[in-house]
């Protein structure tokens, strides 16, 4: 008697590969979505506090007042959010106002919004320091799960930026 090899599947170890790639995929996707938000918003905060960084860096390398600012044109500090895109300034005369830009951040996308509790503008003197009696506090980037996920940027005297805690979404 001759027995032959099988060399493919049978329709029942094709279904249930098919019912464990399924049950796998309903598990994965939304964690997928929860991981793809978690990531955007770490991001956010990440491009804003590295952004407060280098303008603390350009202030004392190059020994100038240097601002950053929230910015809806993209050229100038025109106030509004951060989520409507921000900019990294010198202020060559000392006079308050950017006269060479250094860095532009475009408009953040995927409902991302940041409180800043009077931190629109930051500025940064000669030495990396805030200016006596300018703002300090924290700036909070947060999208629509609220304070749980919010992560804070912490901003001192001494012009260090830092991620914070207890966050505030607006």
């Amino acid at each position: 008697m001759n027995i032959k090899k099988q060399h493919a599947f049978s329709l029942i170890e094709l279904l249930i590969t098919i019912s464990i790639a399924g049950i796998t995929l309903a598990i994965a996707i939304p964690n997928m979505s929860q991981f793809i938000k978690n990531d955007r918003l770490t991001s956010s905060s990440n491009t804003l506090l590295t952004d407060m960084m280098l303008a603390r860096s350009q202030a004392v390398g190059r020994n100038q007042p240097v601002i950053i600012c929230a910015s809806t044109d993209q050229s100038s500090c025109t106030g509004g959010n951060y989520e409507d895109g921000w900019i990294v300034t010198i202020d060559t005369d000392n006079d308050g106002i950017g006269d060479e830009l250094v860095k532009v951040q475009q408009p953040i996308e995927g409902g991302i919004s940041y409180g800043q509790a009077g931190l629109s503008s930051i500025t940064f003197d000669s030495r990396g320091f805030l200016p006596q009696g300018s703002n300090t506090g924290t700036i909070s980037v947060c999208d629509e799960r609220g304070n749980d996920y919010a992560k804070t940027i912490s901003l001192s005297p001494t012009g260090r930026a830092s991620r914070g805690a207890t966050p505030a979404c607006p």
